[in-house]
């Protein structure tokens, strides 16, 4: 927990203070109430208003004048959406916005100087997500949203656009997989994530448990496991990117010749607010870019299968020739000193018996990366997965590397059962536990010599039951 933890009456009000701005969340007894922090002099205040007692508590935190205040709870009016608005990308000159509408019709975002209107249809699931754009970095964007035909104002709200590319300013991001609110409703996990104040959250899949390709139950499992009282805070404070596994793509331990994927997709894309989406109309591949870091989000589900390997023509694929060829092309064009690759399935074999949808099912493509990277001269590299229900770090040798070696974090579950099977030895293991509700903390920043990476492994209290720093060189664009 960064900044300031005080009480005020029966409530615990928080504030996550970094440079770049945070967040304010005051936990009450039955309900949250945002605050808003007031600029004078430099300095942040923070006024925090007793529902109860009618008691102003103020305290104040240093702030740079390039500070972007914390975004308010957006006001509603009535019921004019089922959910959100939901934060999805967000970088330093743009953001898009997700909400789902209780009508059909045409609606008009503004912002500054601009404004987007969208047709919010049936055919979409009265899903919508709004791009602002020209935005300045590390800003504050109010925004409202109006019906087009009467000029109704329906929503009000902010959001806080990120830092430069080029900035050095520290980055938190949290990465979580498998979370099943119809078997473990609690979800306490949400709360950590909210209270660590992320920069970003990364959804690496069963977010949620849909088994199932068909459209209707598709987008009925993303409304209720977006309506989540636990979750919905979240989503609207934090830039949230996602990707799918086995369970939200379609069922379990599936890959891309099942039937009916193109129905996942659509829900997918209905109800996400990624920066991209595939190629082609095929896939769901992505990457953003956050200060001294770059997250490229993988997508190994869609085409695992459904080709052979450009590695080896005798063996199937998982990424595909089209998203290998995406992979290579940003990761020599990316400067970031950090890159996280990050995907559902795990990077190794290690884990229960019979599994086979993971990495170690295609070693060929995994060493074709390992070796390429190592061709390239391509540092900074951390991988990242889910799905096996265990949280476990790896060191890969990676001869290929130079000995250098690739560090592996697996994070699962956010909320569920754990699989005691799953603890498999592996030459490279660094640590493996068993833990219902956690999540992958990472703090990124840059020193005068090089970047830092610091990876948490924490629970619902805030424990951090593993840590491991990792640093790279201060680098430009990779490659030969």
């Amino acid at each position: 927990m960064h900044g300031l933890v005080g009480r005020y009456g029966e409530r615990k009000v928080y504030y996550a203070g970094r440079n770049r701005g945070g967040r304010m969340l005051a936990n009450a007894l039955g309900r949250a109430l945002w605050l808003k922090a007031v600029y004078t002099g430099g300095v942040k205040w923070i006024l925090a208003a007793s529902v109860w007692t009618g008691v102003l508590a103020v305290g104040a935190v240093a702030g740079g004048a390039g500070d972007c205040p914390p975004a308010g709870d957006p006001v509603v009016a009535g019921e004019a959406l089922t959910h959100g608005p939901y934060l999805g990308h967000v970088d330093h000159e743009s953001a898009r916005l997700w909400m789902r509408m209780s009508v059909a019709g045409a609606y008009v975002l503004s912002w500054g100087t601009g404004s987007e209107a969208l047709a919010v249809i049936p055919e979409n699931d009265l899903c919508a997500t709004f791009t602002l754009v020209d935005l300045a970095p590390q800003s504050e964007v109010v925004y409202t949203l109006r019906r087009a035909a009467d000029e109704d104002v329906l929503l009000t709200g902010s959001l806080c656009t990120g830092p430069r590319p080029e900035s050095g300013e520290r980055v938190r991001l949290v990465f979580g997989s498998c979370a099943n609110d119809l078997k473990r409703p609690q979800q306490e996990i949400w709360a950590r994530i909210m209270e660590e104040a992320p920069d970003a959250l990364v959804l690496l899949g069963d977010t949620p448990y849909i088994d199932s390709t068909e459209l209707s139950i598709q987008r009925r499992r993303y409304r209720e496991f977006f309506s989540q009282a636990q979750m919905a805070p979240v989503l609207k404070a934090v830039p949230t990117y996602a990707t799918w596994d086995d369970h939200d793509f379609g069922r379990n331990y599936t890959d891309g010749l099942l039937a009916g994927k193109e129905n996942s997709r659509q829900a997918f894309l209905e109800y996400h607010a990624n920066p991209s989406a595939g190629e082609e109309g095929a896939g769901i591949f992505t990457s953003f870019r956050r200060g001294p870091v770059e997250v490229f989000l993988l997508d190994t589900r869609w085409f695992a299968g459904t080709e052979p390997s450009f590695a080896d023509p005798d063996a199937p694929t998982l990424l595909g020739a089209r998203q290998w060829a995406w992979l290579r092309r940003g990761l020599q064009a990316s400067d970031a000193p950090f890159k996280l690759l990050a995907c559902g399935m795990i990077w190794n074999g290690a884990t229960r018996p019979g599994k086979t949808d993971h990495w170690g099912s295609y070693v060929h493509e995994r060493e074709a990366l390992f070796r390429w990277l190592g061709e390239q001269g391509i540092s900074g590299v951390v991988l990242v997965g889910g799905d096996i229900h265990r949280t476990r770090v790896v060191r890969h040798a990676a001869a290929q590397l130079d000995g250098a070696g690739l560090v592996e974090w697996i994070t699962s579950p956010l909320a569920y059962s754990v699989i005691k099977a799953a603890n498999a030895p592996h030459p490279g293991l660094l640590y493996d536990g068993g833990l219902t509700d956690t999540c992958l903390v990472f703090d990124i920043e840059v020193a005068a010599q090089a970047a830092r990476l610091l990876g948490r492994i924490i629970d619902p209290a805030g424990k951090v039951h593993f840590s491991l720093e990792q640093r790279a060189p201060l680098t430009g664009a990779s490659g030969h």
